[in-house]
């Protein structure tokens, strides 16, 4: 399985199950993305904002996956909703790995959702703050589900994201084991030692 990076949350997984992506973007939202054009079998949103539901930037094949896709609804904010609403965190089986991916989490997860999301290849975990859970929450999440591979997404970096996000320095510094790709795709399953991968976007 590949599984390729586009900027902020937006993620594809290609493997002979089908391919799917997350929480595509709308152009410029965040400034400085402009997602390329993508074939997809399956589009999955984790919420209603522009810069993770803009479905209609990704055709749609009308093929089916082999896939497996187990959801569960968690909050935007730290205040049960109050501030922005419902997160839908995905956990995508098939093709040789299992990926979990959190959207916009906006609090620390409660036992029973860490052990209903069980044992994953990848988590794809936000670490900006502000919108999101910060580095620290982040990191504590991580090492509460104990992925093969960690891959944060959802800051700002050099020329893109919003300004009032962290970069990913912060969570790097708080994580063991960082590896800093050399590009934007990870295949799984992966058999090294368990790490944080920062990957680069392209």
């Amino acid at each position: 399985m590949k599984l390729t990076w586009y900027g902020h949350s937006c993620f594809m997984m290609e493997s002979r199950a089908g391919r799917v992506v997350f929480d595509p973007y709308a152009d410029g939202f965040p400034k400085g993305l402009k997602l390329p054009e993508l074939t997809a079998d399956l589009v999955l949103c984790s919420h209603g904002h522009d810069d993770h539901n803009a479905e209609g930037k990704v055709t749609v094949s009308g093929e089916q996956t082999d896939y497996t896709v187990e959801t569960l609804c968690c909050w935007h904010d730290d205040a049960e909703g109050k501030k922005r609403g419902e997160n839908l965190i995905r956990i995508v089986s098939g093709g040789g790995a299992r990926v979990c991916h959190l959207g916009d989490v906006g609090h620390m997860l409660s036992p029973g959702q860490i052990r209903a999301i069980g044992h994953v290849d990848a988590l794809l975990i936000p670490v900006g703050g502000f919108y999101t859970i910060d580095a620290a929450t982040a990191r504590e999440l991580a090492d509460a589900v104990d992925a093969q591979l960690v891959i944060p997404m959802h800051y700002r970096g050099e020329g893109f994201g919003f300004d009032e996000i962290d970069t990913v320095d912060k969570f790097a510094a708080l994580s063991k084991n960082v590896e800093y790709a050399e590009g934007s795709s990870v295949e799984l399953p992966d058999f090294g030692a368990p790490r944080t991968v920062v990957l680069k976007l392209k």
